[in-house]
């Protein structure tokens, strides 16, 4: 008895103060963490391309600066029965210039595209990754379908010649996981190491798990973006059936993705490769690295609204673009990559989404553009491709058109670019895709000033 006051009353009020002190200390911690998380900034240092219009990041931009179509009739298989007959295709690429023979031909064409673009990327960099922590570089590409050409041919080879003569590669070849997989092997690191599979949003989701790694502290280079490779006869058959490809312009390829276009009639698949370096801005400057841009933002949001058709009134990707934009002054936002896909559907509520999240006059200023209209929709490529087209918009000052514009839609009443190519300075850019399943993801880029 301490005073009158009881000797248990004294030792409970001591604990009080011990939790109390300790809630204190631990609520420093999180801040303190939160603090170093803040200042962890994010930018990209390198891009690497693999399409029909270049291999070469430049010469790819090019092109579709100058409005030129990589969209062609399909030569990969006879689209002869097929309501759509046209693509846009890598007929020119030799994975062997990127890869041993050998292991090139024991991987499916997406991990062929993904190793490419990955080498681009790294050497666009110019990063030495012998000289880096390979348990700090690590590697996320996304693919929609994965292996799509070695299930189709190798389920024939098991029905025609049975079940001896299928590959023992064929599993590995399929999976959708193995282009990081592969990547990561050819680039000998040990980063963090996964894939990314949302349909049509798996190159930006990878990108925006990139991101976070990187703010996060679990590493300092990630290699990251998309790779597809999907042009075969099941897939087009099945895209056919569902009525969701174009088939009103085979004779004129070139003419057939036409986004925000009041005669759009669906959309045209393409193959290729999208990746970017990551890196930590103090890694980044540390080694004296030229930076491109730098990652401000990113949000991922689902519809939970239909299997295949977004949301009509663009909520889903309203909340992730809103993500994407937090403290971000919406009055620079110039540039919008939009998803736009070229179908009925996607291109209406996409641009009443853009509407919902800058507001009616601020996105009437705003200048957007649906590069599927020259590249076509690569899938689970599209995310990594379109982030590298928002990087170099933001690095040069020009932004590319959305060809085949030339019937206005009421529905889509925004500025598409349409046609040519425009010189506009923008400060913040978005690039957004949504995937089957109601999968939406936004990517956002600031313009790099010293």
């Amino acid at each position: 008895m301490r005073a009158g006051v009881p000797d248990s009353c004294v030792r409970a009020c001591r604990q009080d103060e011990a939790i109390f002190l300790l809630a204190i200390l631990v609520d420093l911690q999180i801040i303190i963490s939160l603090i170093i998380i803040m200042e962890r900034r994010v930018v990209v240092t390198g891009i690497g391309v693999i399409h029909a219009l270049g291999e070469d990041k430049q010469a790819f931009y090019d092109a579709l600066l100058s409005g030129k179509s990589g969209i062609s009739r399909v030569k990969g298989f006879d689209p002869t029965d097929y309501n759509c007959q046209v693509g846009s295709e890598c007929v020119n690429f030799k994975p062997e210039n990127y890869m041993d023979p050998k292991d090139a031909r024991r991987n499916d064409r997406f991990v062929q595209l993904a190793v490419a673009a990955s080498r681009n990327a790294v050497k666009d960099a110019s990063l030495d990754l012998s000289k880096e922590d390979a348990s700090r570089v690590g590697v996320i590409i996304g693919s929609g379908v994965g292996g799509m050409k070695t299930m189709e041919e190798q389920v024939v080879t098991w029905y025609t010649k049975g079940p001896r003569r299928v590959s023992p590669f064929t599993i590995p070849m399929l999976i959708t996981n193995m282009a990081s997989g592969v990547v990561a092997i050819e680039l000998k690191v040990k980063g963090p190491n996964y894939c990314v599979v949302s349909a049509c949003a798996s190159g930006s989701h990878a990108i925006g798990d990139a991101y976070n790694i990187l703010k996060h502290g679990e590493a300092e280079v990630m290699v990251s973006g998309g790779s597809e490779a999907a042009i075969t006869g099941i897939s087009f058959a099945s895209f056919c059936s569902m009525k969701a490809m174009a088939t009103e312009f085979n004779d004129t390829p070139e003419k057939s993705s036409r986004p925000f276009d009041a005669k759009r009639c669906g959309f045209v698949m393409g193959e290729g490769a999208g990746v970017l370096i990551l890196e930590t801005l103090e890694h980044a400057r540390a080694r004296g690295a030229r930076i491109l841009a730098e990652v401000i933002g990113y949000g991922a949001s689902s519809d939970g609204f239909h299997i295949t058709q977004p949301d009509p009134e663009g909520t889903g990707l309203m909340l992730c673009m809103k993500k994407a934009l937090q403290g971000v002054n919406l009055d620079e936002v110039g540039y919008i990559n939009a998803h736009g896909t070229s179908t009925l559907y996607n291109d209406k509520f996409e641009t009443l989404a853009f509407k919902k999240v800058l507001g009616e006059e601020r996105a009437r200023r705003t200048k957007i553009s649906s590069t599927k209209s020259m590249t076509g929709h690569l899938l689970g490529a599209a995310g990594g491709v379109e982030a590298a087209i928002t990087t170099m918009a933001l690095v040069t000052g020009e932004l590319p058109p959305t060809i085949n514009y030339e019937n206005p839609d009421p529905d889509c009443d925004l500025d598409y670019i349409p046609n040519h190519s425009i010189k506009h300075q923008a400060e913040v850019a978005i690039s957004d895709n949504l995937g089957f399943g109601g999968q939406n993801a936004c990517l956002a880029f600031r313009r790099w000033k010293e």
